[in-house]
This record gives C-alpha cells, structure tokens and sequence, in this order.
C-alpha cells in the first residue's frame, strides 16, 4: 500500500473515532475521565482468584488490547502495568451504561469493575458492573493482538511499541531492575551514590568528541559531558573513599547497533584499591545480574552463546595480540605490516598502529567475558603505570560478546605526571574543544588516595542480559533522524 493510501486509510480511522468521542460526550461522560481510586493490578486479581467463591469482587484500569463484541456480550483484554485481564461486558448487567459500552474500542482506556468468575472456557473474568472511561484512543491502533511491527515505528512511537508489545514492557522493567539491583550491591558494600555536573566548563574525563551548548547569562560555552570522571575523582580528594553514579554521557558521535550518542554508564571510584579490585568487583556485579535475571550462565546472544561461569579469563593486550594477529607487541616493523595487510592506516604514531590492530584482530574474538588487561601506558593518560614495566598501564577492558562492557584503571594520582599526560593528550588536538583542566591538577596536588576506577556501559550490559542485539532496543527513546514526510 502506498504512503498516500495508508495516510488516507488512518484519516478514515481516526474520523470514525472522532464521530465515537461526540456520541461520549453527548453521555455527558467526560472522555478523557480522571482520578480512579482502588484499581487492582491485573496479575494481582488473577493471582487471589479463588474458584468456587461469588463474593469476589475486583477492579482494574488499563487499556483495551482486544475487543470481541457478540451482540449482547463485549469481552474485552484489559492491559495494565503488570499484565492482562478479561472483563466481560454483558448489556443485562451494565443496563445504562449499554450504550457507552457499545462505543467502546480498540485502545480506550477504561476502568472495570464487578464479579469476579471464570467464562465457560475457564478464563479469568471480571463480569462488569461499572465501566469508566478514562480517555478515548483517536488513532487506530496496531491491528495485531501482538502489536507494532514495524521497527523504525516502534523506536518512534515508543508510547505505542510499549503496550502493544509484552515483550518490549518486559525488557524495559528488566533494565529497571537491573539497574536497581547494581545500586542496591553497591550501597551494602558502602558506596555512597552521588551526582556530578552534566554542563562542564571543559570536555575531560575520555578522549571523545562533545556537544557544544551555550550559557546565555555567563555568555559562556558548555559541553555536555562525555564523561563524569574528573569530578568523581575530585570527591575521593574530598574524602568521599566509595562513590558511584549512574549517569547520562553524551558523546558527538556516530550512531549503530553498539552506539546512541546520549548513553547510560555506571561509574565507581574506590579508595585503596587497584583495577584488582575493580575487576573482582565488575565479576560481582555481572554475576547477581545473570543469577537474578537470566535462566542460566549460559546465555543466549544472537549466534553466539555467552558464558558467564566464573572466574573470567584475565589475557594482557599482549598476549592477545600475538595470539589473533600473530605479532609481538614490541615488534613494530611486523605490527605496521599486519596494518598494511588489513587495510588499516599506517601513517601515523606507533601506539596508534597497535591499537588499530589490536582493534581489528581481536576484539571480534572475545565472545567469552574477557578481562584485557595491561594496555600501553600511551594509550591511558588517567591511568598509573605498572612498577615492574612501565611501558604499560594498569587498566583492564571488559570485552563480552565483541563488545567492550567496562572499562576499569589504577587511577594516576600523581600530579606531575597527571600534568603530563595532560599535555601529551591535548598537543595538536583543537584548543577549542580540549582545554587543560587545571582544577583537577589542583586538586591531586592536595592528595587524592590511591583508588580504583571503573565504568560499565548500562546499555551494553542490558542488551546482553536481555539479548537484543541493537542498543536502540535497550533504550527508550533513542535517537533518530528525522522522519521522512
């Protein structure tokens, strides 16, 4: 069917629902309805149900998912934040309230209330005494009992994708609870939740490209952070030794199936520790998730299945270098020719190369939960040094299913040396964008404790919990170009 045809054919639908919402009114009943006390979840009525019992009485509020109207009797699907219901609408009951029920349809919502018993074929029902309209739907709704099929409408019209999809309702209380249960591990382990700014005077805290607004009154450019880091760190200066937060980042980037350019990451600092602890700790969090939320350790991820037994594999960025491109990390000249063979640039700085390589060789590899660890200290201005070589970093990736999930560092507290990488990170970068920020600087020159870092893509962790393989499917109103027409 043509745009055209289809635009016509919902005009018609909607002009059809016009005509029902004039027959309401002239009810005198107000379509649009308001306050309704003592609604029941569905789940709830349909749990206490007891057979045998007629003085059970419910009542519940929804949306209309299904209608079947047989002449004298309407059974109707009732939809609510928990579930579903049948109510059942017969005209010797309703008397009156025949003629507003006839003008019931499709995607109203109303409140029910009356009997509670079971139909003929053993259906949980409420046999209506009372209905309430509690506003009308104008616009014709998915035509199929199970719903919006269309992908592009259902990440535009989310409003509609949630109460005409179960599963989409479920995997967003999934995230919910995910969510939750992160919190609540953290605070009996004694992480205080906290909030940090998400205008920031300077774009610090990782190497990504911002979002540029501007404060009128101050007539001063913003960024959006892409990053809440540098003020985390400046709370355990202050004394604040366990601090976490799940926060919105935004990073002026591209758009795919792993990336949206407003995300959700958890960050948590702790003094005392290392990336040690921090990687123990990424293990538990993940653990209590799969326990709590998935049927086994064993899940499923598109074509691959994901193995969250414990403990988790702990490779260096070395070792797996040589192990899926067959180059030894010191070897540039061997390193620069695997570049050259895959396409990758090779004009540029020696880390860079690496890095390029490390990138198309192995991360398609770590399907398995994976801990990277010991990456070139070039490529970690924030992160402390190894003692034993500094010629890498202690700072770990958490690679699940070929996507990075965490990543985690022994946070660099020296001053100097933070001044350094600094300036190594900022020099030929636009000084517009990336300005030295000097009040971190200042602030590890009073003492900031030795602390372990880490930070967990919520987005990322919830697709693999949930197995949708595209992150718009994670997040509620992702971000779209502009609809055609």
């Amino acid at each position: 069917m043509k745009q055209e045809e289809v635009s016509n054919e919902a005009n018609k639908f909607e002009k059809q629902r016009q005509e029902k919402l004039s027959s309401i009114k002239e009810f005198g009943i107000d379509p649009y309805g308001g306050r309704y006390e003592g609604a029941e979840p569905a789940e709830d009525i349909k749990l206490r149900f007891k057979d045998g019992d007629d003085s059970q009485q419910a009542k519940c509020a929804g949306r209309i998912v299904l209608l079947r109207d047989i002449g004298k009797l309407i059974f109707i699907t009732l939809r609510d934040r928990s579930g579903t219901i049948q109510v059942g609408l017969s005209k010797k009951l309703l008397a009156e309230q025949w003629s507003l029920a006839k003008l019931l349809e499709h995607g109203d919502i109303i409140g029910a209330s009356g009997q509670l018993g079971r139909t003929k074929t053993g259906e949980i029902t409420i046999w209506v005494d009372d209905v309430v309209f509690l506003s009308k739907c104008l616009l014709q709704p998915p035509e199929k009992f199970h719903g919006l099929a269309d992908i592009d409408q259902r990440y535009r019209q989310r409003y509609v994708d949630l109460w005409a999809n179960p599963e989409v309702m479920e995997r967003f209380k999934s995230r919910s609870a995910i969510i939750y249960t992160i919190r609540e591990l953290l605070k009996s382990k004694g992480f205080l939740e906290v909030e940090t700014p998400m205008m920031q005077t300077i774009a610090g805290g990782a190497a990504a490209k911002p979002f540029i607004t501007h404060h009128n009154s101050l007539d001063m450019d913003l960024f959006l952070r892409i990053s809440p880091e540098l003020f985390l760190k400046r709370l355990l200066v202050g004394g604040m030794e366990k601090v976490f937060e799940v926060n919105r980042n935004f990073r002026n980037e591209g758009l795919s199936r792993q990336h949206n350019p407003e995300f959700t990451m958890l960050e948590v600092y702790q003094a005392y520790g290392d990336y040690n602890v921090m990687m123990d700790l990424t293990e538990e969090i993940f653990g209590l998730c799969v326990e709590k939320y998935c049927e086994s350790e064993q899940v499923q991820f598109g074509d691959m299945t994901i193995d969250f037994t414990r403990p988790w594999r702990r490779a260096t960025y070395s070792e797996l270098l040589k192990e899926y491109s067959g180059c030894d990390i010191d070897d540039i000249k061997a390193v620069r020719a695997k570049a050259k063979q895959l396409g990758l640039e090779v004009d540029v700085d020696d880390a860079v190369v690496v890095n390029e390589v490390f990138e198309t060789t192995v991360e398609d590899n770590l399907v398995t939960p994976t801990f990277v660890i010991d990456y070139p200290a070039v490529l970690c201005p924030l992160a402390k040094r190894r003692k034993d070589n500094p010629q890498f970093s202690e700072r770990f990736e958490l690679f699940i299913a070929r996507m990075e999930l965490a990543n985690a560092y022994t946070e660099l507290n020296d001053p100097a040396e933070q001044y350094e990488n600094f300036r190594t990170q900022l020099r030929g970068q636009e000084e517009s964008l990336t300005k030295m920020d000097m009040d971190y600087i200042t602030a590890l020159k009073y003492g900031m404790p030795p602390a372990g870092g880490l930070g967990i893509g919520i987005d990322r962790l919830v697709m693999v919990l949930t197995g949708v393989a595209s992150i718009r499917d994670v997040v509620l109103f992702p971000l779209l170009r502009p609809a055609k027409g």
